[in-house]
């Protein structure tokens, strides 16, 4: 599959290097997160590249729910067990949990279909920053420390009623953000589409600390900054 760059296997343990990481982050998922850097001082993995190698290992399942437990940091050898229990946690040699994942009913390994589900979902996840987190921090007044961000992923889980498709399509439909102090949780929803159907609803948790009181010339000044990122990025040949 096409993840195969995105990380090095060996003897059942999966390891990512921050360049392959940083890699995924920006060709794939269009994520420019700071904390996918390989420069960065407080770098991480991107859930969504979890994620993704956990369903190419393990199939698509009808529901599925991953929960996020650890950052897993530059060249951490992670252990994928050989396993086709319902529930397992990703783990490295120390017992640390990293990643829970739940999953049950009809499972699929058809590759192309994983393949296409993966491409979908994130590409509408790694975008969240800054096009629905800003809006939706602007409609409670806050925003998150812009000198040191930290936007990362609590939990996601979907439901499918139907494992039979060809392109399927993310929409997003309800977003919801939580304040607590400096913290703060973001729920965003969405519904899979194939063939003018709804197939399958989900939703990703994401958690955000540091948060400020809403400064509009501020924050507007870091998503400038995220954006050129993005298209020097995407322009460089």
């Amino acid at each position: 599959m096409f993840l195969n760059q995105f990380y090095t296997e060996i003897d059942q343990q999966i390891i990512i290097s921050a360049t392959q990481a940083s890699l995924f982050a920006k060709e794939i998922a269009q994520d420019f997160n700071p904390l996918h850097d390989p420069d960065s001082k407080r770098f991480c993995v991107p859930g969504d590249l979890l994620f993704a190698i956990i369903v190419a290992k393990y199939g698509l399942s009808a529901k599925m729910e991953f929960t996020f437990s650890g950052m897993v940091g530059h060249n951490i050898p992670l252990n994928f067990p050989v396993t086709a229990a319902e529930n397992f946690d990703i783990t490295d040699d120390k017992g640390k949990v990293y990643l829970k994942v739940r999953r049950n009913g009809q499972t699929i390994n058809t590759e192309n279909i994983m393949a296409k589900f993966i491409r979908e979902y994130v590409a509408f996840s790694g975008p969240n920053f800054p096009h629905v987190l800003v809006p939706l921090m602007a409609e409670h007044n806050v925003m998150i420390n812009t000198l040191r961000p930290l936007v990362i992923y609590e939990s996601m889980s979907f439901e499918f009623s139907n494992l039979e498709f060809n392109t399927p399509k993310l929409k997003a439909t309800n977003n919801n953000l939580n304040i607590n102090g400096k913290r703060g949780n973001a729920q965003l929803h969405f519904q899979v589409i194939a063939d003018n159907k709804i197939i399958a609803t989900g939703f990703k948790k994401l958690l955000i600390s540091g948060i400020k009181n809403y400064d509009k010339v501020v924050i507007n000044n870091f998503v400038e900054q995220y954006l050129t990122l993005q298209a020097n990025y995407t322009n460089t040949p």
